[in-house]
């Protein structure tokens, strides 16, 4: 079966092809080589798995930015 794994798409590795998968748990999870994935960290298209992606950079993106307003927004004082 084949996949497009998602899992590590944040990590640089982007939407990784796996030829080999076998599919388990009623098409929950499907096993490639040692490593068990569970939806949705894979997917069954290359379009699903570049969508899924593509929503996980967007929430990366508004997580970061939220990280640095609350950054800019730290004020420090050196009173006791």
């Amino acid at each position: 079966m084949k996949v497009w794994v998602t899992k590590y798409a944040m990590s640089g590795k982007g939407v990784i092809p796996c030829e080999d998968a076998k599919s388990s748990h009623v098409d929950t999870m499907v096993v490639v080589g040692a490593l068990f994935l569970h939806k949705p960290d894979w997917h069954t298209t290359p379009e699903a798995a570049i969508a899924r992606a593509e929503e996980m950079r967007t929430k990366k993106i508004a997580s970061l930015k939220k990280q640095i307003a609350n950054l800019e927004a730290m004020t420090f004082s050196a009173e006791e």
